[in-house]
């Protein structure tokens, strides 16, 4: 079952610590023996990008066997859900017992950087790679800390966009995608009708709600960490931001109560169905295709901002999203493990991946083509002009974990009937940050 767990923060701190004291050893594939272990073989846990877990598989084994006929290296590869995903990478760190290579979401790439479980890339290592500037600057910089060697490799740039169900919005007599949040609501409750409504949220899923509690708050003039890397997540602005998107079902009421639960992309299930008008997403097109919308049936625009001459630090409707790819840092097998980033971040795999996922190239020379789809247009004008990377400090991770979780039982009071107050979530942010104290 797909769940977060509370305890993830306290994990990370004991994960953290045991890691910078006995050192991460690298996975063992089957079939290793001691030293270099099987220089044939590797270990990938990849992260979830499709529709479901067998989608990811489908999608990648047939490049792996390509990887495997070029370089004679089996990959033995695990898609790890999101719900479970950073545990099994902590438990990794602590343990030792981890893949060669991994995929990870590029908002925790500062706080695995501290364990000093994954491999750091120097310009030696970036060199074994394709070199560093291959890159661009912006999934760089979700990359670990400033002024670190950076903890793995971008490998799939995304943005959040607003997908809405073209034939709903004509029904409902709106003629254009909203542009500001309270034409988003306004929308919403004229969608709202029927048993359907305007909008899916994933109420139940904490990284869901913090990466959204990160855009409002940059909207609302606010950061989540100050310069110095300390939390300030009780700040006034911080409270009016992860109430604005808790009122999207407690006060708006143009979510559904179930999406209080929803943890497992139920909410991209609902809009594919033809239940909700719209949707905040990263790169939805492969999911809404494998629920069975058409291509046409849906229109992307970016994330509304609080007002419509949004300027200067509050021009922020997405976080830089994406995901990144390193190497546990005693892995058995290190030579087959940067050739196998190599061959994910090379320009004819970019561009295959890419395409079957519907994500954006972190890789400059597969930037170059024109847009493919009217969803690549729009993340790829998010990415270069609205989109800010989260914090890179080492309690990045934490942050999601607690103000995501302090947002999923908001969510849950409101689904039961309760009235949220600002009084409420400032309690709930409150406790958040003194537990991250702690």
């Amino acid at each position: 079952m797909r769940r977060f767990r509370m305890a993830a923060a306290a994990a990370l701190t004991t994960a953290l610590t045991a890691a910078l004291a006995t050192g991460c050893g690298g996975g063992n594939a089957p079939g290793d023996t001691a030293g270099n272990g099987n220089p044939k073989e590797l270990t990938y846990w990849a992260t979830n990008q499709g529709s479901s877990v067998e989608a990811d598989k489908k999608v990648l084994a047939p490049e792996l066997k390509k990887f495997e006929r070029r370089t004679g290296i089996k990959v033995h590869l695990e898609v790890v859900p999101w719900a479970t995903l950073l545990d099994r990478i902590l438990a990794a760190a602590s343990s030792g017992q981890g893949p060669d290579v991994l995929n990870i979401g590029n908002t925790w790439s500062a706080s695995l950087q501290k364990s000093g479980a994954l491999l750091p890339f120097d310009g030696k290592t970036f060199a074994e790679v394709g070199g560093k500037e291959r890159f661009a600057s912006a999934p760089l910089a979700a990359t670990g800390a400033r002024g670190k060697d950076p903890a793995a490799v971008p490998l799939y740039s995304l943005t959040y966009a607003l997908y809405y169900n073209k034939a709903m919005f004509r029904e409902a007599g709106i003629e254009q995608p909203p542009t500001t949040w309270a034409e988003l609501v306004a929308d919403g409750k004229k969608l709202t009708r029927g048993g359907k409504y305007g909008l899916a949220v994933e109420g139940g899923n904490p990284v869901e709600n913090a990466h959204h509690a990160f855009v409002f708050g940059k909207q609302h003039g606010a950061d989540f960490f100050d310069a110095a890397g300390k939390p300030t997540f009780d700040r006034p602005a911080n409270v009016a931001a992860v109430k604005q998107y808790v009122d999207l079902l407690a006060n708006d009421r143009i979510a559904a109560p179930g999406n209080a639960e929803y943890a497992q992309n139920q909410s991209v299930r609902d809009f594919a169905t033809g239940k909700a008008g719209m949707l905040l997403w990263q790169a939805a097109r492969t999911s809404l295709l494998a629920h069975g919308m058409k291509p046409d049936e849906y229109g992307v625009a970016p994330v509304p901002f609080r007002s419509a001459d949004a300027s200067g630090r509050r021009n922020v409707n997405s976080m830089v999203a994406g995901i990144n790819i390193g190497v546990f840092k005693n892995t058995d097998n290190l030579d087959g493990a940067l050739k196998f980033v190599k061959f994910m971040t090379s320009t004819d795999e970019q561009n295959v991946l890419t395409t079957k996922y519907g994500s954006l190239s972190p890789v400059l020379a597969a930037q170059k083509h024109a847009p493919r789809t009217p969803d690549e247009a729009v993340l790829r004008e998010v990415l270069a002009k609205s989109a800010e990377p989260l914090p890179q400090v080492p309690d990045e991770a934490q942050f999601e974990t607690l103000v995501g979780g302090a947002m999923k039982e908001l969510f849950a009071d409101a689904a039961a009937g309760k009235k949220i107050t600002t009084a409420d979530v400032r309690a709930r942010l409150t406790a958040a940050q003194q537990q991250m104290q702690k």
